[in-house]
């Protein structure tokens, strides 16, 4: 995996509306990667915020008696709030009603404008006012006229706008797609986005003129007053915005500033992650513009599925969408790890869509949790403290069992290879945004663990640590549950980027943080996860005599005949 810094990032979100599921789960997706990759000891700049130039916000504004910076204010701040009760880690939150957006943007634009790439001309076609874009006519008629996403009627508009020159980059954008070059993943969104595109690009209008009696809300065109920037443009511009600055460039580095069409063509560990709806924005006139630009293009655009609720989807007629108070009740009663596990684990990572049905949550709780890494970890300190005095006890080097039950006939348990090769495997998934699978690895090793507890019976080998074999059993024992305890001491290493807060409390709790900050879940590693799983590693690993504290446990079982938890 390549060492340079990665930089990772959400889609900045329209500010009319209170946080939902929908923003929350794309923006856990952002956040478990960027602790993966801090995990693995890549230098990581992790961005989130608010899309505030939207002419749904001057009417919404003006709806409730609020001027529009009044009312993107009060919705900046329930994002940051939503995101802060759900512990995300992003480094910047930015919001594009700041000056530092709006001037950088401003010279993109103008850098385009004098390129030629962006021109002055004449348009008629089919808008979108729900979404704020223009559709070709192949689209509005393949939907009816409507908006593809909230099925409301489309306008037609006759307008005298900038228009951004995407045919140019035609070429050069689907050869980089069918390639690789530039990742649109999961595969199937690559395929439609490649389908779209050879249908063929029409220019991109970029502005609209003023009318009298518009809200002066929004970024100018450069050099022309008269004509507004439309707002997913210099929206787009945020990602570049934002490390457009000495300190941070390291996190997009500077092209050559030269239109590219041919090769090579450059491209930056960037990872942008968003829902499908928005695909085409990121993966075409994104990437287009930078190509204008002279500036490298992002790596991976990954567009994730929906959410839906009890297998409805969400809706505001419906008024079933699941709001950050809802997340915040779930999270009161089971815990905001169980919460981020349960979103990280089954959500619609991949091309189809999730439900968020409480049934579903409380069987992955129990299972994954309660059951899992809660009761593993449990059973684990309870014996260390039953029968070692809560001390880590000495294997004596034995970290290899050959054992056989009736489930188990031939079982060989590698614990000094296994846990690190699993490390190793975990690593990759990021290249791939394959999440899940991650957290995954990290479940089986747990599996693993309880497996092995069941087939070496250590709670009947302590019923004989007197007489003849005592000493005997005393050393087998002992290596039993010094490999049960460093193998879930790795394993709690691979689960923390889903659920940071509780596996701090048991690093804590075993003495054996790896965070430069035990205190604080979201602190520093003090080695990269090659080094920190490395089997009964002399500083980061567990040690013969040091203490291990039982605690409460990490997931109480939950009940599923309780009524599902309401808005906290």
């Amino acid at each position: 995996m390549s060492a340079a810094p990665l930089y990772i990032t959400t889609p900045i979100y329209y500010v009319n509306d209170r946080p939902h599921i929908g923003h929350c789960y794309t923006t856990l997706v952002g956040d478990v990667a960027a602790r993966m990759a801090r995990l693995i000891g890549r230098d990581t700049f992790f961005l989130t915020g608010t899309d505030e130039h939207a002419e749904k916000v001057v009417a919404s504004a003006t709806q409730r008696g609020l001027t529009p910076i009044q009312w993107a204010d009060r919705n900046a701040d329930e994002f940051r709030a939503a995101f802060k009760a759900m512990n995300f880690s992003n480094d910047d939150f930015v919001r594009t009603t700041e000056q530092r957006h709006i001037t950088r943007a401003s010279a993109y634009i103008e850098k385009l404008v004098k390129s030629g790439d962006i021109a002055l001309g004449d348009y008629e076609g089919w808008w979108d006012a729900s979404q704020e874009e223009y559709l070709t006519e192949t689209v509005a008629k393949d939907n009816d006229f409507k908006s593809p996403v909230t099925k409301k009627p489309l306008e037609r508009r006759t307008e005298k706008n900038y228009f951004f020159n995407l045919p140019k980059y035609e070429e050069r954008l689907r050869r980089a797609i069918e390639s690789g070059e530039i990742q649109i993943l999961p595969e199937q969104r690559k395929n439609e986005v490649l389908g779209r595109i050879r249908t063929g690009l029409q220019r991109v209008p970029v502005s609209r003129a003023i009318k009298p009696g518009d809200a002066d809300w929004g970024i100018k065109m450069p050099g022309d007053p008269n004509h507004r920037v439309y707002v997913w443009i210099e929206a787009l511009c945020n990602y570049l915005t934002v490390v457009d600055t000495p300190e941070r460039r390291k996190y997009w580095p500077k092209g050559d500033g030269k239109p590219n069409t041919g090769e090579p063509l450059v491209t930056a560990p960037i990872v942008h992650f968003m829902a499908k709806d928005i695909l085409w924005f990121h993966a075409v006139i994104w990437p287009a513009m930078l190509m204008a630009l002279g500036e490298p293009v992002p790596k991976t655009v990954y567009a994730h599925a929906y959410f839906v609720s009890e297998g409805v989807k969400m809706s505001k007629s419906l008024g079933n969408f699941i709001e950050i108070d809802q997340l915040k009740a779930y999270a009161q009663r089971y815990s905001l790890d169980a919460v981020r596990w349960y979103l990280a684990t089954q959500g619609p990572l991949g091309a189809t869509d999730a439900d968020f049905a409480y049934g579903r949550f409380v069987e992955v709780y129990n299972a994954d949790l309660a059951n899992g890494i809660g009761n593993c970890a449990s059973r684990v300190a309870n014996m260390v403290e039953k029968y070692f005095e809560g001390k880590v006890p000495d294997p004596k080097g034995v970290f290899t069992f050959k054992e056989s039950s009736p489930e188990h006939p031939n079982a060989t348990f590698d614990w000094k290879e296994l846990p690190t090769t699993l490390a190793s495997g975990y690593a990759n998934r990021l290249d791939h945004a394959e999440l899940g699978e991650a957290m995954k690895t990290a479940t089986r090793l747990v599996s693993d663990i309880d497996m092995f507890i069941g087939v070496t019976r250590p709670f009947t080998i302590a019923k004989n640590l007197d007489g003849e074999n005592g000493a005997a059993n005393r050393d087998r024992l002992a290596a039993i549950l010094y490999c049960c305890a460093e193998a879930l001491r790795i394993a709690s290493l691979m689960l923390y980027p889903a659920m940071p807060e509780k596996m701090a409390a048991l690093w804590k709790l075993w003495n054996c943080s790896p965070l430069t900050n035990p205190d604080d879940c979201n602190s520093a590693f003090k080695a990269p996860l090659s080094e920190l799983a490395q089997w009964a590693h002399p500083t980061h690993g567990l040690k013969p005599g040091q203490k291990i504290a039982k605690g409460d446990a990490l997931f109480m079982r939950a009940d599923p005949k309780e009524p599902m938890p309401t808005k906290a």
